[in-house]
């Protein structure tokens, strides 16, 4: 699946017109072959980089001056750096495929009119140095390049990571298949988070019908009109959901003995349903075919006309598995009377949070989030307002 490709600005346009090797790459634009100085003043070719700012994936007008370098250190025809425009020449990821050398500051007293103006200035301070030797050489090449396409399951395109930088860690989670086993509170806030990532695929898997109760526990609001069509919840979720992520997979059934290999080509499984039997089959056959997954769960009560809450959170990854069948979950179907979560009590914000803490360890398991103490069990206790971590692994 592809994201739409980025309608090119006339600015950039006039870019290429103008004979510049220009390309749209991972929500940046590269122009390539800049001749310049290194410090023995050898004629190099470098690449100039520049985030690009979008609205309706059109480009719009840069507010930003900066922009990055691929290659050595500048320097003029002398053979001295050129620190008048080098802001630091610190090696980063920009994206999966860009890797920069250096940054450089040089900002216009007036700011810099469109991409054109910014990156043939930048251009200019490089190659006028070259030129000055040697006349010919040019960045202008009329070499075309076409656009790259943002291979992302995303319906448009992530400027939230390019903008902050951290792209090529997100990347982390591609081709990932994701499966989110019941769509009630937990499991549709779990959705919402997924479905910001970069991951593959999202595979939902419930029975029920999307009623007026489940409005008050998911994320967003619900239009009356869409309450009354009895959607169920799956159709509900990926009309929403579909809006931002393409690769959503509806399964309109619970998963029970006779289905369990639904599950079998899934990478990772959130587990959100109430139903300790069921829980103890998806449990097993996970394990077999050696899926990582977590299990979430909700416990509230009432005490001196208020409520005690837990949020617990179990992660279970190969080679360590153990501590889920140590009284960590109940494996029964008899109900708690003390519990008012198995009402359907309308408590959103333990929905929300239990899908947080859920989400953040999977995304420390995957190198998202660095991960010090290795707790493979979490319990939250709304009386203290603590996380207390367990069955740590070594």
């Amino acid at each position: 699946m592809h994201s739409k490709l980025i309608n090119p600005s006339l600015d950039i346009v006039q870019l290429r017109n103008n004979g510049y090797e220009v390309e749209i790459k991972e929500n940046h634009l590269l122009i390539y072959n800049i001749p310049y100085f290194n410090n023995v003043r050898d004629v190099c070719k470098g690449v100039l980089v520049s985030k690009i700012e979008l609205s309706n994936n059109e480009i719009i007008q840069t507010r930003d001056h900066t922009v990055f370098f691929i290659g050595d250190k500048p320097c003029d025809a002398n053979g001295d750096t050129l620190n008048t425009i080098i802001n630091n020449s610190n090696t980063a990821r920009l994206g999966q495929t860009i890797a920069i050398n250096h940054m450089f500051s040089s900002k216009p007293k007036n700011g810099y009119k469109d991409y054109y103006h910014k990156m043939e200035s930048y251009i200019n301070m490089l190659t006028s140095h070259v030129q000055s030797i040697y006349p010919k050489e040019t960045a202008k090449t009329f070499r075309v390049l076409k656009d790259g396409k943002s291979d992302t399951p995303f319906a448009y395109i992530d400027t939230n990571a390019s903008r902050s930088g951290i792209q090529f860690i997100n990347d982390k989670l591609s081709n990932l298949k994701i499966g989110i086993i019941g769509l009630g509170g937990t499991g549709s806030y779990i959705l919402d988070l997924i479905a910001k990532t970069c991951v593959s695929e999202i595979h939902l898997f419930d029975g029920d019908e999307f009623c007026q109760h489940n409005a008050f526990r998911n994320p967003g609001a619900a239009l009356i009109e869409v309450l009354n069509q009895n959607l169920k919840k799956v159709d509900y979720q990926k009309d929403n959901y579909s809006n931002i992520h393409q690769g959503i997979i509806c399964h309109s059934e619970y998963i029970g003995e006779t289905n369990l290999n639904l599950l079998q080509d899934l990478d990772f499984v959130f587990i959100a349903v109430d139903r300790g039997l069921i829980k103890k089959l998806i449990f097993n056959y996970l394990e077999d075919k050696k899926i990582s997954f977590i299990d979430c769960g909700i416990g509230v009560i009432k005490k001196d006309n208020s409520l005690l809450s837990s949020v617990r959170v179990n992660f279970s990854a190969d080679g360590f598995r153990e501590h889920i069948w140590n009284d960590r979950i109940s494996f029964t179907d008899e109900g708690d009377e003390k519990n008012l979560y198995s009402s359907n009590i309308q408590l959103c914000e333990l929905n929300s949070l239990n899908a947080c803490l859920a989400v953040m360890k999977w995304k420390q398991f995957y190198g998202i989030y660095h991960d010090v103490g290795n707790g493979y069990s979490s319990i939250y206790n709304s009386s203290v307002n603590e996380i207390i971590n367990d069955d740590v692994r070594a």
